[in-house]
């Protein structure tokens, strides 16, 4: 599975032992964050397809972005009688008094997109959301060409996704193309929010030429605001503002098309289920892993002590393909970006 895996994966079987006293499914349960986004949505779709193909029994719930829904989802979860836990907490710091309640269970939890500010999980299972940042501000960086204003619409700060993002944007800018100011605007992820923050700085900014969207939530509003203000026209036209989103939904990509939006960041929604489901059934058998190189063109890294993240790749889209700011890109129609696959 990893090219980290410490423990044997065979087994001492003699011929016809499985068929006769075939295991037990492992039940996993997976908690998802929310419903409300095109990129979360995806994500769950793809759960029960690759739980399928390991032969997992799955329970399912949704924390809807509150973790004390979270906290009662689990509670409700181990009631059931799941082995291993996937879960994508949003607030990054409360999970804390969960995580901690399940490794007294000696239930192993696989957390997916986000990362715990303390405790411990079996692993992370995350793009390296830094990379995020760095890849908007280098693009961002070289459209405007080193000078101009533009906005950033960010998360929520209490998640370590929204503070990586903004952080790694942030010093990208200052050390690479300190002739851009921008303003940053925190929206909880939250879309209507987005749109409010967005309009407030454009009519004080008129002159505002880029937007960095931390997650595809804001897409829609985005664009909407633009257009009420004739912004929203043709990379050729002066006019044109330059917009990077976060996620790589089917709806970015067709925006890139047209030429509503630059850019985009694919974070792998297919990747994220099939790596999460696969790590818990590894800690359900008792497997181990240790950072270095996968077999999945990812790199499991140690971020603090006991907790292991594996960092899945992450492209960068638009529609040339072309390299900005020593970033590489592919482009909107690859079929390699789920978003141009799910069905």
């Amino acid at each position: 599975m990893a090219a980290c895996l410490l423990t044997a994966c065979g087994g001492d079987e003699t011929p016809g032992q499985a068929a006769t006293n075939a295991p037990a499914k492992p039940v996993i349960g997976v908690d998802y964050p929310r419903s409300d986004t095109d990129f979360w949505n995806s994500y769950i779709s793809y759960v029960p397809k690759f739980s399928g193909e390991l032969g997992a029994d799955l329970k399912t719930t949704n924390s809807q972005n509150d973790i004390a829904k979270l906290t009662a989802n689990v509670q409700s979860l181990v009631s059931q009688g799941i082995r291993g836990l996937v879960m994508a907490p949003q607030d990054t710091a409360a999970v804390a008094p969960t995580l901690q309640q399940l490794e007294g269970k000696k239930i192993p939890v696989v957390l997916v997109d986000t990362r715990p500010d303390t405790g411990n999980a079996f692993m992370v299972v995350r793009a390296d959301n830094r990379a995020y940042g760095e890849k908007a501000c280098r693009y961002l960086g070289e459209k405007l060409k080193g000078a101009g204003k533009v906005v950033m619409l960010q998360g929520d700060l209490a998640s370590i996704n929204g503070r990586d993002r903004t952080e790694a944007f942030n010093e990208c800018m200052t050390q690479n193309y300190p002739g851009i100011k921008v303003f940053g605007e925190a929206t909880n992820w939250d879309g209507a929010v987005a749109s409010q923050k967005l309009s407030t700085v454009l009519t004080a900014n008129p002159d505002v030429k880029g937007v960095y969207m931390q997650s595809s939530f804001a897409l829609s509003g985005t664009l909407q605001v633009l257009k009420q203000r004739n912004l929203l026209v043709p990379p050729t036209d002066p006019k044109h503002v330059f917009v990077v989103s976060n996620d790589g939904i089917p709806q970015e990509l067709k925006d890139i098309a047209a030429g509503n939006i630059d850019a985009t960041v694919s974070q792998p929604a297919d990747l994220y289920a099939k790596w999460a489901l696969e790590y818990t059934k590894a800690a359900i058998e008792g497997k181990t892993f240790a950072p270095g190189k996968t077999d999945h063109d990812s790199t499991i890294i140690e971020v603090r002590p006991g907790l292991l993240e594996d960092q899945l790749s992450a492209p960068l889209v638009t529609l040339d393909g072309g390299t900005y700011g020593g970033i590489p890109s592919v482009k909107h129609d690859d079929k390699s970006l789920w978003g141009n696959n799910l069905s």
